[in-house]
């Protein structure tokens, strides 16, 4: 697919893996691999198995453009953005490989997902805006409502609180925990269960499910990137 996105499709499966070498940032040539790599699996009909690397799924957007401001920042958390929508309402089921660390973008990412399979271990898991000094995205909220329980949204989104794999399952930011070395396994073996779905019948029963979500989440998007100023402004 790229640099940074491969792309692998065995039976009825697009495996997606991210590895950018280091800590999968969401850049925004990562997005446009990732954009990419969705299209193919769209036009091969497949279920999707999204993971990253070994010990990181992604510590989210670049930091180095989101800290120079400008077009090319908005550009990217607005695409990154768009691309948990495209996840949440993607017409085949997605499941995710939380490989290791999830952070800020990284576990609106994960939580897109339709079943999210995590890795054990000394891994945090955290929407880290408010502890950095930056007001959580409405996008952001929108996901993040839809799929953590009541106490945990509030743990996590206005307090900013880190999960562990175990606590992450608990809170809702994933579905099952195993060893590292089953992770990529599990996940193939649900993949290839949810692929026996009656894929018109899922299409459009997640679009009508997640309908108020999908619109929350695209007036958020529009709201919070209608004004060049967003970014720079402390409210991302």
């Amino acid at each position: 697919m790229g640099t940074l996105v491969t792309y692998q499709l065995k039976d009825s499966v697009a495996t997606i893996t991210m590895d950018d070498g280091k800590v999968n940032v969401i850049s925004l040539q990562m997005i446009t691999e990732l954009n990419a790599a969705l299209d193919r699996a769209a036009a091969d009909s497949a279920v999707v198995l999204l993971r990253g690397r070994e010990g990181t799924f992604s510590a989210g957007f670049d930091l180095g453009t989101l800290s120079a401001g400008g077009d090319e920042a908005i550009e990217m958390v607005r695409g990154g953005f768009e691309l948990s929508a495209r996840l949440l309402s993607f017409p085949t089921p997605v499941v995710v490989a939380c490989t290791g660390h999830a952070v800020a973008m990284g576990t609106f990412l994960l939580v897109a997902g339709d079943y999210r399979v995590g890795a054990a271990g000394p891994y945090r898991l955290a929407a880290n805006e408010v502890a950095i000094g930056i007001t959580m995205p409405y996008a952001a909220v929108e996901i993040l409502r839809h799929r953590l329980t009541p106490a945990h949204f509030t743990r996590a989104v206005i307090l900013a609180e880190t999960f562990a794999p175990g606590d992450a399952v608990t809170a809702g930011f994933l579905d099952r925990v195993v060893e590292p070395a089953r992770v990529h396994d599990v996940a193939m073996e649900t993949a290839e269960t949810l692929a026996k779905l009656d894929l018109r019948a899922h299409a459009a029963t997640k679009l009508r499910a997640r309908r108020h979500l999908l619109e929350a989440l695209r007036a958020g998007i529009a709201d919070e990137f209608g004004t060049p100023a967003s970014l720079t402004s402390g409210n991302l």
